[in-house]
C-alpha cells in the first residue's frame, strides 16, 4: 500500500488501520479528521514506523516556552478538577503517599456537544496547535457518542509528575445532537445560540470552570437526563474536564498492577464503577481500565431550583507490554512498547461512571 492510499484508509476506516498496525503493518500519517486544524509548527509527521515499535511517530517536542505554557493551561483545567471532585482529589493524595512523586496520567477527557462547532474540533484545536496529533475515532452508536484521542508531542524531557510529567494522551468525545428526538436538540440549540461565540474559546471556559452558555432552568436538565445523560451532564459542566487518567504501569510499587491499584481505592472507601465488571479488558488483554463512581454537588439553575447534579470521576488505565515486547528487562520499558489507543467495548463502559445507575449505587 502507498503512503497516500494508507493516509486515505486511515481517514476512513481507522480501526482497520490501528489493526494493521497491531499485526505489524507499516504506520501511516495520523488520522485526517475534516476542519481540524494542526498547529504549523508540528506538521512534520514520520512516514516510517518507529524503529522498535513500528507505532506512528510523534510530532516535535514543544519549543521550552510553548511547553511551560501549555502545562500551566492543563494544571489549571486540573484546579478547577480537583476543587470540584474531591473524590479524585483525595485519591491522587493516598497514591502519592503510598507510591511518592510517580504519578503520572495517561489521559485526559472531555466532553462536548457535536453541533454547530461545539464539538471536538471546539477543543482539539487549542491541544493541535501544541504538538498533538488526532489518532483514531471510536463510535458509540447505542449513546449517539463518537470519540477522537490525541497524541502528544514527543516529551522525553519532563521531570515532574501528573500535568508535569509525561504529557498525557488526549480524549474528546462529542453527542451526535442531530440524533436526538427534537424536543432535546431544541434545547441544545437553545442554549448553544446564547454562547455567542464560545466554542472559540472552550479552553479557556474549561480552566476558568464557566459555562460559555446561559445556566440552564431545571426542567431542561430533566429533560436530556431522560434522554441522554451524557448531554445532562454537558449542559451543566460543559467544557469542565470529565476525567484524568493515572496510568498504574508508571507506579513503582505494588499498586502498578491494576487489580492491586483497584483493591487500595476500594480499602480506602472509594466505590468503583461496576458497569461491565469492576475491570474493563480490551479483546486482546492489553488496555485494562477501571474508574470510580463520579462525585457529584449542588447546583442552582436559572429558575432558582437547587438540586445535586454529576460531576466527574478519575480513572485507572494499565496498558500491558505488546507481544513483541515481552522479555524486555523493566528497566528497557517505555510507554511505546506498550498497548496504546482506546477500546470501545472499554470506554463504552467508563461512560457509565456519570450515570444515574453508578451514582445511585454510589449513595447506597
Amino acid at each position: 500500500m502507498s503512503a497516500g492510499s494508507a493516509i486515505l484508509a486511515a481517514a476512513r476506516s481507522p480501526g482497520a488501520a490501528l489493526l494493521r498496525l497491531r499485526r505489524g503493518a507499516p504506520a501511516a500519517d495520523p488520522l485526517r479528521v475534516h476542519g481540524l486544524r494542526v498547529g504549523t509548527g508540528y506538521r512534520r509527521i514520520a512516514m516510517a514506523a518507529a524503529a522498535d515499535s513500528r507505532a506512528p511517530a510523534p510530532a516535535d517536542p514543544l519549543p521550552k516556552g510553548a511547553d511551560s505554557f501549555f502545562r500551566t493551561v492543563i494544571s489549571n483545567m486540573e484546579k478547577v478538577y480537583l476543587n470540584r471532585n474531591p473524590t479524585a482529589k483525595t485519591i491522587l493524595e493516598l497514591v502519592h503517599s503510598y507510591d511518592g512523586d510517580h504519578i503520572c496520567y495517561d489521559h485526559l477527557a472531555f466532553r462536548t456537544f457535536g453541533v454547530n462547532g461545539y464539538g471536538i474540533n471546539s477543543l482539539a484545536d487549542f491541544f493541535t496547535d501544541f504538538g498533538y496529533l488526532p489518532r483514531e475515532e471510536l463510535r458509540f452508536p447505542a449513546k449517539k457518542l463518537r470519540a477522537i484521542w490525541f497524541s502528544p508531542p514527543t516529551n522525553d524531557g519532563y521531570t515532574g509528575t501528573g500535568v508535569y510529567g509525561p504529557l498525557p494522551r488526549i480524549f474528546i468525545s462529542e453527542l451526535l445532537v442531530d440524533e436526538l428526538t427534537a424536543q432535546s436538540q431544541e434545547i441544545i440549540y437553545k442554549y448553544i445560540k446564547t454562547s455567542g461565540k464560545g466554542n472559540k474559546h472552550a479552553a479557556l471556559a474549561s480552566i476558568s470552570g464557566e459555562l460559555t452558555w446561559e445556566k440552564p432552568i431545571y426542567s431542561d436538565f430533566q429533560v436530556l437526563s431522560r434522554e441522554s445523560e451524557y448531554a445532562a451532564w454537558t449542559l451543566v459542566n460543559g467544557y469542565a474536564l470529565n476525567h484524568a487518567t493515572i496510568a498504574t504501569h508508571r507506579l513503582e510499587s505494588d499498586i502498578r498492577s491494576i487489580n492491586k491499584f483497584n483493591k487500595f481505592v476500594e480499602d480506602n472507601g472509594f466505590k468503583l464503577n461496576s458497569e461491565g465488571g469492576i475491570l474493563k479488558v480490551s479483546p486482546d488483554g492489553l488496555l485494562q481500565q477501571s474508574s470510580t463512581v463520579a462525585d457529584s454537588s449542588l447546583f442552582t439553575f436559572a429558575d432558582g431550583i437547587t438540586e445535586s447534579i454529576p460531576r466527574s470521576y478519575i480513572e485507572f488505565a494499565e496498558r500491558l507490554l505488546l507481544p513483541q515486547f515481552k522479555d524486555l528487562q523493566h528497566e528497557e520499558v517505555k510507554e511505546q512498547h506498550r498497548r496504546d489507543g482506546f477500546e470501545v467495548g472499554n470506554a463504552d463502559k467508563i461512560f457509565e461512571s456519570t450515570s444515574k445507575d453508578q451514582l445511585t449505587r454510589r449513595s447506597a
